[in-house]
């Protein structure tokens, strides 16, 4: 049975590996491209802590947060 802390350390390990494909993934995009990412990610973070993690919440607030980033750099 794994311990606490080898548990604790895969899990840091997976969230650092999805950063760095998420990163890369960002290469090729406009900078309107990733505003808007950004957006929807902080976004969906915001609409979850505000509605105690519901779904709906969260995808509200990814789809405002899109739109907002969106039109953020919008020229």
């Amino acid at each position: 049975m794994p311990t606490k802390h080898s548990t604790t350390r895969s899990l840091s390990a997976a969230a650092l590996a999805l950063a760095v494909m998420g990163l890369a993934a960002c290469a090729g995009m406009t900078q309107q491209e990733k505003s808007t990412a950004i957006g929807a990610g902080v976004g969906a973070i915001g609409g979850s802590i505000l509605t105690g993690g519901s779904t709906a919440g969260t995808l509200g607030g990814a789809a405002v947060g899109g739109v907002i980033g969106h039109e953020v750099n919008k020229k």
